[in-house]
Parts: C-alpha cells; structure tokens; sequence
C-alpha cells in the first residue's frame, strides 16, 4: 500500500512538472544600450565578485548541499531501520503476551466452575446443547 501511494505521489509530481513550461521568450532582443547606461552598468561589474569565484562558491554550495542531502538520507535510513526494528519487537511482545495469558487460562481452568474437571465441563456442555435442542426458546 505504501509503494502504491509512493508511486502515486510521484506521478503526480512527474505530471504537474512535465505540464510546466518555461516562460516564453521575449518576441524581440532589447535594443543596445545607450552609451550613458553602459557607463552605469561598468562600476557594477568592478563591485561584483569575478566570475571565477562565482563558480567556486556555487560549487561549494552545490557540495554542501549534496553533503546534506547524503546526511538526511543516511539519517532516514537509521530512523527507518529504528521504526522497524522497534515495531517488531513490539509485535513479538504482544505475541508474547498473548501466549502468555492463554496458557495462564488453560492453567486455571474455566473459574465459572470451579472443581470440576475438564471431562465434567465437556459432559456438562453436551448436557446444554442437548436441552437447547429440545427446547430452543431458552
């Protein structure tokens, strides 16, 4: 059920992402710019950092990122490795449990009757039905 839903939501994602379309490109390339506005944009080049390190720090990052990635993943297999392991023991306790508190019943035997052996129990079981049988109003 958990694949199937996984794979549902998936899809759904691949669908909604493949439907998107960038935005469509300007019908024609802006005009060149006036000599005054190439004077403006020159200072802003030497206040930016160069192009080298532009690409240096965008590859850091993208390895940070990666890095963070792996630690999550890592981390979600151990949680998930945890989840499952403590369910298990939970379910083989409660099996435990379970065994434990039907063999305490056998043990005690039936306490509506109590002195009675098994083979006067299964006598006096049949004595019911038989009457139920006869009389099935009671």
């Amino acid at each position: 059920m958990n694949k199937l839903i996984v794979a549902l939501i998936a899809g759904t994602f691949a669908a909604v992402a493949s439907a998107q379309t960038p935005a469509p490109a300007p019908a024609a390339a802006p005009a060149a710019p006036a000599k005054s506005e190439m004077k403006k944009e020159e200072p802003k080049k030497d206040a930016m950092a160069p192009a080298g390190e532009m690409k240096k720090d965008d590859a850091k990052t993208a390895a940070d990122k990666k890095k963070a990635d792996k630690e999550a993943a890592a981390a979600k297999k151990k949680a998930d490795k945890e989840a499952k392991a403590a369910k298990k023991k939970a379910d083989k306790e409660a099996k435990a449990a379970s065994t434990k508190k039907v063999s305490a019943e056998k043990a005690a035997g039936d306490t509506s009757t109590p002195g009675m052996t098994q083979a006067q129990k299964d006598k006096m079981g049949q004595a019911d039905l038989k009457s139920q049988e006869k009389n099935p109003n009671k």
